[in-house]
C-alpha cells in the first residue's frame, strides 16, 4: 500500500467514525449502532503491511474513543489485534471472493465488541450487557460484513486509479525466448 493509498484509508477512517457517530437515523429505528472501523481494518489487514495495520489501529481507535462513551484507547488493542491475526492469515482467506469478504467482515465486527467490553471489564469499567447486546452485537456483525465487500470493491478501485503499473522491462516484452522468427519468402 502506497502512502497515498493510507492518507485515503485514514481519511476513510474519519469519515467512517464521523458517519458513525454524526447520523442517528439508523441507530433509532434499529436500536443498535453499528461499527464500520473494524470492516475497514479488515481491507487494510489483507491488502497492506503491519505498518498500516498499526497506524489504522490507533488513529481509528482514538478518533472512535473521542467520540464515544469508551474511555480514551481502549478500541486501540481490539482494532490492532483484529489487524495482525487477518495479517498473519492474509495468504489462507480468499481476498478477491465476495463472500469470503462479507464473512471475514462479520467475523471482525463480531469480535470488535467482545474484544472492547473484555478490555473495559480490565480497565474497572461496568457496561451494561444485557438482552439489548446481544441484538446489537448481530446488527453490528451483519452491518459489518455487508460493508466489507463495498470497501474491497471501493479501495481496490482507488487504488488502481492513484498507482501507476510499471511497464514491464524490454526484455519481458519484446526478446522472449521462445518466440518464433518466420524467415523466407511471404506466403
Amino acid at each position: 500500500m502506497s502512502r497515498i493509498n493510507l492518507i485515503v484509508v485514514l481519511m476513510a477512517a474519519f469519515l467512517c467514525v464521523y458517519v458513525q457517530t454524526a447520523f442517528q437515523g439508523f441507530r433509532n429505528v434499529i436500536h443498535a449502532q453499528f461499527d464500520l472501523l473494524p470492516a475497514l481494518m479488515a481491507y487494510v489487514a489483507l491488502s497492506a503491511d503491519l505498518v498500516a495495520v498499526a497506524i489504522l489501529a490507533l488513529v481509528g481507535g482514538v478518533l472512535f474513543d473521542t467520540l464515544s462513551a469508551n474511555p480514551l484507547g481502549v478500541s486501540i488493542l481490539p482494532l490492532f489485534f483484529i489487524g495482525v491475526i487477518l495479517q498473519a492469515r492474509h495468504d489462507l482467506i480468499l481476498r478477491d471472493m465476495t463472500y469470503a469478504q462479507f464473512i471475514v467482515g462479520c467475523c471482525v465486527s463480531a469480535s470488535m465488541p467482545l474484544m472492547t467490553l473484555v478490555g473495559l471489564w480490565a480497565m474497572g469499567e461496568r457496561p451494561i450487557v444485557g438482552l439489548q447486546t446481544l441484538w446489537q452485537w448481530l446488527v453490528m456483525a451483519l452491518v459489518g460484513g455487508g460493508v466489507t465487500p463495498f470497501f474491497f470493491h471501493l479501495f481496490d478501485r482507488l487504488e488502481l486509479a492513484l498507482n501507476y503499473s510499471a511497464a514491464p522491462a524490454f526484455n519481458e516484452s519484446m526478446a522472449r525466448h521462445n518466440r518464433e522468427i518466420k524467415r523466407g519468402r511471404g506466403h
